[in-house]
């Protein structure tokens, strides 16, 4: 079903917002009417909110025990017809890994805002990373899809809040904000428009709701009380649901039809934006927060008569690799700053080729700084 134009459910205009605010704004503004979620920094506002507006929407708010039981409230409410998320932090996303591939597995539509923050384990509980890029992909085991998109702005933790609902609704997959703490709890202006685009659940009875003829294909999904006679399990199955642990050509099939329908697609989900790519011989390969001091240190290098550009992520999972390759083509060198040891880094370098790739890390807690980018280009040029 194509994406529809409706009212935004929230307030139009111009406003002044955090970017949690204005992720679960999107969320509303997507139809998302469940939450289930346990606070924890630097996501709690986000479910502050939701607290406070989905009854009055007609949805339905629940504090879980933990993030497992968060992530299973959530994998369960989809299962109704509802549209239905989380928001936590990286030791949260640890705990949710074994029902995120259970909702791979089944195909269940999910979305989970990831505030990211210092890690590994409690780390600096208020302090800012990007440590969780990897995990979000490869958490749990077995092979399986998800998307993820980099919001850096507070506009875009409302639009690209909006954005995770509908890739996930339409594929049928986990959908992931990997969202940074400075841009969680980042205040700026925000342009809410009036109407919005929204992708409403394909649904089609009596078709098969695990099975389709393409090997890329996305199955209609029924939920529970559709009269579909419903079976969800997070054994091999077929078509129908029906448990075939013991039938290789079936696990085969469904295992390489829930990769394909996602990277078969990978052209229409993935985002990106550039700046002064067009004569770059030094590109910045940037995502979330850190591509806003890439930019500034971009600008600041021009003035300097270096020619430099940068290339921002919008969209994480699935990896663009293509794009990396191409601008490669062009490219004197790469430099890719994260607040990480280089997860990002490492797929650039496994597409860039003969361009030299330079990794510029920091995980002290604070964000990477537009000086340091600079420096770092004035080196390589």
């Amino acid at each position: 079903m194509p994406l529809s134009k409706v009212s935004n459910p929230v307030q139009a205009g111009r406003r002044y917002l955090s970017g949690n605010d204005a992720a679960a704004e999107g969320a509303i503004a997507a139809g998302c009417r469940f939450y289930g979620g346990y606070p924890i920094t630097p996501s709690s506002e986000i479910m502050e909110y939701m607290s406070r507006e989905l009854e009055e929407r007609g949805g339905a708010f629940l504090q879980m025990e933990d993030e497992i039981a968060s992530i299973s409230a959530v994998v369960g409410a989809s299962w109704t017809g509802a549209k239905a998320m989380t928001a936590t932090s990286g030791p949260g996303v640890s705990l949710m890994q074994e029902c995120l591939g259970y909702a791979a597995f089944t195909e269940t539509p999910v979305v989970v805002v990831d505030v990211q923050r210092a890690g590994p384990c409690t780390g600096q509980a208020t302090k800012v990373g990007s440590g969780d890029i990897m995990a979000v992909k490869w958490g749990s085991h077995g092979d399986y899809q998800v998307v993820a998109l980099s919001p850096w702005s507070v506009q875009e933790m409302f639009s690209l809040t909006i954005e995770a609902f509908n890739l996930s609704e339409r594929l049928r997959v986990p959908a992931f904000l990997l969202a940074e703490e400075a841009t969680g709890h980042l205040r700026e202006r925000v342009d809410m428009p009036e109407t919005v685009e929204i992708y409403t659940r394909d649904y089609e009875p009596g078709q098969p709701p695990f099975g389709a003829d393409d090997p890329a294909g996305i199955p209609s999904m029924p939920s529970f009380g559709d009269g579909e006679k419903l079976l969800v399990t997070g054994s091999t199955h077929d078509q129908w649901g029906f448990r075939k642990t013991e039938g290789p050509a079936f696990h085969d099939a469904l295992v390489r039809r829930l990769s394909q329908k996602v990277l078969s697609r990978k052209n229409e989900i993935c985002r990106h934006d550039g700046y002064h790519l067009d004569d770059a011989e030094l590109v910045v390969v940037a995502y979330g927060f850190t591509a806003r001091s890439a930019l500034s240190a971009v600008r600041a290098a021009r003035s300097a008569g270096i020619k430099a550009g940068l290339l921002r992520l919008i969209t994480i999972w699935p990896f663009d690799n293509e794009l990396i390759s191409r601008v490669a083509e062009g490219a004197k060198g790469f430099l890719v700053p994260e607040m990480n040891l280089g997860q990002v880094d490492g797929l650039v370098r496994a597409y860039a080729g003969a361009t030299p790739v330079r990794s510029l890390t920091q995980v002290n807690g604070s964000t990477i700084s537009p000086a340091g980018i600079l420096a770092a280009l004035k080196e390589m040029s």
